[in-house]
């Protein structure tokens, strides 16, 4: 997606000059800062899992995948979790269906030997520094659109 400059007679690159100076300048004040830097730290922590922001379903049947690549059975892990196998197969379908909570989650994963580990990422494999910076420039130029 490219920026599309729908603000006649503003100069982007005057803008972007300007910020840079500002940032330059040291202007920006401590809080902007700090959470500049937050942003890039959550973009490197988050870096492995970006790829599946590019993906419109990337954990779906998760539960059912995992279990069935360690062949572990739905009653070894109905006896793990304490619930009966038909509530086993309710939360493999609750999870392809989006509405299974993170503690059943979690205590499907336990009982599999693993844990949930789960993160937010921008869409289509972005950084959060991307995401600030549109919103910076919506706000400074006003209602501008993206190109889809």
């Amino acid at each position: 997606m490219a920026w599309k400059n729908n603000f006649p007679g503003r100069d982007l690159q005057v803008i972007s000059t300007l910020f840079a100076t500002v940032k330059s300048e040291g202007i920006l004040d401590m809080r902007a800062k700090d959470r500049k830097l937050l942003r890039r730290r959550l973009d490197e922590e988050m870096k492995p899992f970006r790829g599946a922001g590019r993906e419109p379903n990337p954990t779906n049947g998760l539960l059912r995948a995992v279990r069935q690549a360690l062949r572990i059975p739905l009653a070894e892990i109905a006896e793990k979790s304490g619930v009966g196998r038909s509530t086993v197969n309710d939360f493999e379908m609750r999870e392809l269906k989006r509405t299974i909570t993170l503690k059943s989650l979690g205590r499907m994963a336990e009982a599999m030997g693993c844990k949930v580990v789960y993160g937010v990422v921008p869409v289509n494999g972005r950084r959060f520094l991307d995401l600030e910076e549109e919103r910076l420039w919506t706000k400074v130029l006003g209602a501008g659109t993206r190109e889809q």
